[in-house]
């Protein structure tokens, strides 16, 4: 099973990036698959997940209505838009699949991919 996760870097507040998630070794279309993050000295954290379908989507408050997230099951990716970014966006970002978007927002997933890293600062 491998989840790579890229698009990561250093853009200034207000500004946007688009992080991707490529999956492979397992059949991504069964899965719900999220995102979370982990800041400098904090504990990872939930920020968004999606259904198999595409149908569902749930999103932590701190990113809700400036964060999307986005799935092709075709291509066995996944996607964050994120929009009006803040320093305190700042994290290594990381996706992961799970069996259930419930599970996967109590952040317990069967697999987990490399992070990238997101930095927001002027």
């Amino acid at each position: 099973v491998q989840l790579v996760a890229s698009g990561g870097g250093l853009v200034q507040p207000g500004g946007s990036l688009r992080l991707s998630c490529a999956a492979s070794g397992f059949t991504f279309r069964n899965y719900a698959m999220g995102w979370f993050r982990q800041a400098p000295g904090e504990e990872r954290e939930f920020v968004t997940t999606i259904d198999w379908s595409g149908g569902h989507t749930y999103y932590a408050d701190s990113v809700k209505g400036r964060f999307t997230i986005s799935r092709d099951n075709a291509k066995n990716t996944m996607f964050l838009r994120m929009n009006s970014l803040k320093p305190e966006d700042t994290a290594v970002y990381y996706c992961a699949a799970g069996v259930s978007v419930m599970t996967m927002r109590v952040s317990s997933a069967s697999y987990w991919g490399k992070g990238t890293q997101v930095t927001v600062s002027s």
